[in-house]
């Protein structure tokens, strides 16, 4: 989005609630006696200590320790479902499917079978409550309604659930929350929001360029577990403190936003876009360690910028 327009639904992520359709991420279901363990193995967080009904985000990792995508990983009874972006929906089922040797695993990829409907914004909750009271209440925690799961994750950084139900149940679940109040949202307009919200995106502002710990997204892993693909480079990492640049906001006094591979004085931008709420450029950048603490003066394409 070009111009400082607010718009209907932009209005909504910000104010009340929006619903977005974002059944072209990727779905993999994993069955099989094995699966936990599967998993725990080629994740970079504890998954063999997940109950059903809970879940919690991971990154997946070559033995370089480079980043080859990013799930949220939910347990129930008798699988795991993996919810991923779509552009890596294929690479990570085959990254799996290439590590299954004698074990009791199953991967089934469930894109088509199953429609996403994320509600979102600071009164989802609230919509969402009035079609299905109790909610899950705790960050990658499901609840079943039905044939629909909702999830508590969210894709903007604000707050937020995902619905996963049938392809046929798709247009009922956006009439429902329609009636209880939630505007459509593009992904437009969901994505300005994220980068106001310093939320970053597999494939845009994390990429297998970076390491796990330059990301800054630690709740993506266990420092407690067992071995892991890729483990041996965190740990190394971890232990001498090895990153000299780290993934940060940006705020920048400009209303042109400079493309994604600009390069400043302490970093790079890799995601920028004009905030029509704060009249500024916001941004997600990898800047110096040395330059990242919140407050730090920085200049990009000649427009004063501070780090947030």
């Amino acid at each position: 989005m070009s111009t400082s327009v607010i718009t209907p639904g932009y209005q909504a992520l910000h104010a009340h609630s929006a619903w977005l359709d974002l059944s072209a991420r990727g779905k993999i279901r994993v069955l099989g006696e094995d699966r936990a363990r599967l998993l725990h193995a080629m994740t970079t967080n504890h998954v063999q200590q997940l109950k059903p009904g809970e879940g919690c985000y991971a990154f997946f990792l070559n033995a370089q320790g480079r980043i080859l995508g990013d799930v949220n990983l939910f347990c129930f009874e008798d699988h795991f479902l993996l919810d991923t972006e779509p552009e890596t929906r294929h690479k990570l089922f085959e990254h799996l499917d290439r590590y299954i040797i004698a074990d009791d695993v199953i991967l089934v990829d469930e894109t088509d079978r199953i429609a996403t409907i994320a509600i979102e914004g600071p009164e989802a909750a609230a919509t969402l409550n009035t079609l299905c009271p109790l909610v899950p209440e705790i960050p990658y925690s499901t609840t079943n309604r039905g044939e629909r799961t909702i999830a508590r994750v969210d894709l903007t950084g604000a707050d937020g659930f995902f619905i996963f139900t049938s392809t046929g149940d798709k247009p009922r679940v956006i009439h429902d929350l329609e009636r209880a109040g939630a505007a459509p949202a593009t992904l437009e307009e969901a994505t300005i929001v994220r980068l106001e919200n310093g939320r970053p995106r597999y494939g845009e502002e994390i990429t297998e360029r970076f390491l796990v710990q330059e990301t800054g997204q630690l709740e993506a892993v266990s420092f407690n577990k067992g071995c892991y693909l890729g483990q041996e480079i965190v740990e190394r990492v971890r232990s001498r403190a090895q990153i000299h640049r780290i993934l940060r906001r940006l705020e920048i006094d400009s209303s042109e936003a400079p493309p994604a591979g600009t390069k400043f004085e302490g970093g790079e931008i890799v995601s920028a876009i004009l905030s029509p709420a704060l009249g500024k450029v916001v941004a997600m950048a990898y800047v110096r360690t040395s330059n990242s603490e919140p407050g730090t003066d920085l200049t990009v394409a000649g427009a004063p910028a501070r780090v947030t």
